[in-house]
């Protein structure tokens, strides 16, 4: 066990202890290297995925969903025969199409063969033979009819189980890698497109998808939805039940069941979107259009998710008022870091999670002052001493880059140490440029660099590096006991 002795500071930079650990697992600097995700069956470096759209039936009464899914890929490699997406046990395969144009023009349209084959215990891998016809750098269309039944993504409950009792609910949950049961795709944070949805549902039933466009056709009796920014798979996310909006300001809804409605409106009502002024003051414009948010039942499986447009929070959150403002804030953030800047790989959440956090303790700080942001922020580093006191600053869970073994749940590595030693080694790298203006300059820069677009921690810190010159020549190499310098080969100054 470490001593704790290793100063940082708190966001009002008073002195806090954490520990003074030694990395002896550190990965090396990726640089420009296509990244590895273990987690994922798929050959997603053979493909550059341009769009997908899903056309969805709901059947609330047998807790399934009937799905047509378009995706529009072209090659990125000669002579790739086959395509292998991720799957899960759950979904069942009934037809796999390809549509791909000739050398003559034509569009010609081919069944497929195709197996799906065990990968871990959270998914399988779908590998789908292609024609002969497809040509490098040029588009194709995977044309896939599936139907889910009782997977890890999509939570069915019964009426007596909301809130209302009124009608049947269902949710999806994708993070980390659980949407491979609600749709076939390259389940990897590494791979971002845009994507497209259709959901038929019975009458009386509201609809909501992360989305930057929805609208209701009443001819088609659908619910359609468009994301135009690229998303990785797991931020892809529906809802579905009796749901009620209400404007609680200009670009912000609440959505949540009636008995609900008028408790969140009170809690919320003018205060998102002081929050979202101040985090553009900070990081740079809101990209995503809307921030609206879902309230959802007590089986909701985690406090809050950040899906692009459309929050998902847990119901029950409305009985703490300071619980709700610090989740809330942390979420947005994550329409910064997280959602427009992604951690390419599992082993590197820190990259989302200590950079949400950091950015949540900013805006508190702005909004709020220092006393709230250092109460919260002491309380949360207590728990985290208190865990590594309990797991050993060597138990490969405690590092802050984790190094995944192959059939380990990425969901099952998620922790505390994720947020908090993620945000204590941004907050170092704060420090190391001496004013916290001057890093929020270099936060909005990064995300302008890398908007939209999944990065390795060698990303970060040579961009870091680059952008505070004097850090650079002040360089030395891998600090002993800096556990997040030691993950690149970017050196940090002494």
């Amino acid at each position: 066990m470490s001593d704790f002795q290793r100063p940082t500071l708190c966001c009002c930079r008073k002195v806090l202890s954490i520990p003074n650990n030694k990395s002896e697992n550190s990965m090396p600097a990726m640089g420009q290297s296509p990244p590895v995700d273990i987690a994922s069956a798929s050959n997603f470096h053979s493909f550059t995925l341009r769009h997908f759209h899903l056309s969805l039936q709901l059947n609330f009464r047998d807790k399934e969903m009937t799905g047509r899914q378009v995706l529009e890929l072209c090659s990125t490699k000669p002579d790739t025969q086959t395509l292998v997406l991720d799957t899960h046990q759950s979904l069942l395969i009934h037809s796999i199409d390809c549509k791909v144009h000739s050398a003559s023009g034509d569009q010609v349209c081919t069944s497929l063969t195709y197996r799906v084959d065990p990968f871990t215990d959270y998914g399988s891998s779908l590998t789908i033979s292609l024609p002969a016809a497809i040509r490098p750098q040029h588009t194709f269309q995977i044309i896939i009819r599936y139907k889910t039944t009782d997977g890890p993504a999509i939570w069915w409950l019964d009426s007596e189980l909301t809130c209302g009792n009124s009608k049947p609910f269902v949710f999806t949950q994708g993070h980390s890698v659980c949407n491979r049961s609600f749709f076939p795709c390259f389940d990897t944070p590494a791979v971002k497109c845009t994507y497209s949805a259709t959901v038929r549902v019975p009458e009386g039933v509201q609809v909501l998808m992360s989305a930057t466009r929805s609208a209701y056709s009443a001819h088609e009796k659908a619910f359609q939805f468009h994301m135009e920014y690229p998303v990785p798979a797991y931020l892809v996310a529906l809802v579905a039940g009796d749901l009620t909006p209400a404007d609680i300001g200009p670009r912000s809804r609440i959505w949540a069941e009636p008995c609900l409605l008028n408790a969140a409106v009170s809690k919320l009502s003018g205060l998102v979107e002081r929050w979202l002024t101040v985090a553009e003051s900070l990081f740079g414009p809101y990209v995503w259009g809307r921030y609206d948010i879902v309230f959802l039942p007590p089986s909701f499986p985690i406090v809050a998710m950040e899906n692009p447009c459309l929050t998902f929070i847990i119901s029950s959150i409305l009985e703490s008022s300071e619980f709700l403002v610090i989740d809330v804030i942390h979420e947005i953030a994550h329409g910064w870091f997280g959602n427009a800047v992604t951690n390419a790989t599992w082993e590197e959440m820190w990259l989302s999670e200590g950079l949400a956090t950091y950015a949540q303790r900013r805006i508190t700080t702005e909004a709020y002052g220092s006393a709230f942001t250092c109460l919260e922020t002491v309380f949360r580093l207590d728990a985290l001493h208190r865990q590594m006191r309990l797991l050993g600053d060597n138990n490969p869970v405690s590092k802050l880059q984790v190094k995944f073994e192959p059939g380990v749940n990425p969901s099952s590595l998620m922790n505390l140490f994720t947020y908090e030693k993620g945000y204590c080694f941004v907050s170092y790298l704060s420090q190391l440029c001496g004013d916290t203006k001057r890093f929020d300059s270099f936060l909005r820069a990064y995300i302008e660099k890398f908007k939209f677009t999944s990065v390795v921690a060698h990303d970060l810190l040579e961009f870091f590096l680059g952008f505070f010159p004097e850090l650079k020549e002040r360089c030395v190499a891998n600090r002993e006991g800096e556990e997040g310098a030691g993950a690149s080969s970017v050196c940090l100054p002494a």
